[in-house]
C-alpha cells in the first residue's frame, strides 16, 4: 500500500477523545495527526510511565521490572489516567488520552472512544525497528491483558463500548486519520441516540 502525503486542516470540535490498541496498531501516528488538526494537547500511557520512571530515578526497563513484580505501579498509572480524564471530560474542550485502558478509564467523560488494531503480522513489521523483540510483544500483550482482570475485572477483549473499531491494516495513515475525522466533522448531537455504558472500573 502506498502512503499518501497527509496534509492536516484543522477540525473544529471539543471532543475529548481516547485511542487504545495494542502495539503497532497505528495509535501514536493517529493520536499526532488528531491533535495537530484539533490544536489540542495528546497524553499517552507511555508518558504517565516514563514520568514516573524519572520521579523514581529509574529507567523504563527498571520501572518495567518493578511494574511485572507489583501491582501498585499499574494503579498509580492508572490512577493517574483517570484524573487527566475527569479533568479533561469536564473542561468542555477537546483533548486527546491514548492508552489500552484509555476507554475504560476515561468512562462516560469521553465524546468518541476508539479502538485501533491490524493482524498480528502486520503489527509485528510495523515495530520490528523497535527495541522490543516478538516474542517480548506477545509476552506483554498477555500479561498486561492477565493484570487488567485481575487488578479491575477488565475483559481487555471487551470492545463493545468502543464507537469506533479500526483494523488499520486496510488503510493508509491518511486513510484511518480520513475515517476518524470523518466522524468527527459528521457528528450531531442532537441526532446522538445513546454510546453504549461503560462499566465503571475501580481503581483502590
Amino acid at each position: 500500500m502506498g502512503t499518501r502525503t497527509l496534509s492536516i486542516a484543522p477540525i473544529e470540535t471539543t471532543a475529548f477523545i481516547t485511542v487504545s490498541g495494542p502495539p503497532g496498531c497505528g495509535a501514536t501516528t493517529l493520536c499526532s495527526q488528531l491533535s495537530e488538526a484539533m490544536d489540542c494537547p495528546y497524553v499517552s500511557g507511555g508518558d504517565i510511565f516514563r514520568e514516573l520512571a524519572d520521579e523514581r530515578g529509574l529507567s523504563l526497563n527498571q520501572l518495567t521490572a518493578k511494574a511485572d513484580a507489583s501491582e501498585g505501579i499499574d494503579r498509580e498509572l492508572d490512577q493517574r489516567l483517570q484524573t487527566i480524564a475527569e479533568k479533561w471530560g469536564n473542561a468542555d474542550k477537546p483533548f486527546i488520552l491514548e492508552s489500552r485502558l484509555a476507554g475504560w478509564l476515561a468512562g462516560e467523560h469521553a465524546d468518541l472512544r476508539i479502538w485501533l488494531d491490524a493482524p498480528e503480522a502486520v503489527r509485528l513489521k510495523r515495530i520490528e525497528d523497535r527495541v522490543e523483540t516478538e516474542a517480548e510483544m506477545r509476552v506483554r500483550e498477555i500479561s498486561e491483558a492477565g493484570r487488567y482482570q485481575s487488578y479491575y475485572e477488565i475483559d481487555i477483549d471487551d470492545r463493545e463500548f468502543y464507537d469506533l473499531h479500526i483494523n488499520t491494516a486496510r488503510w493508509d495513515k491518511a486513510g484511518v486519520f480520513a475515517l476518524v475525522r470523518t466522524a468527527l466533522e459528521e457528528y450531531d448531537l442532537s441526532a446522538d441516540e445513546g454510546a453504549f455504558e461503560t462499566p465503571p472500573v475501580d481503581l483502590r
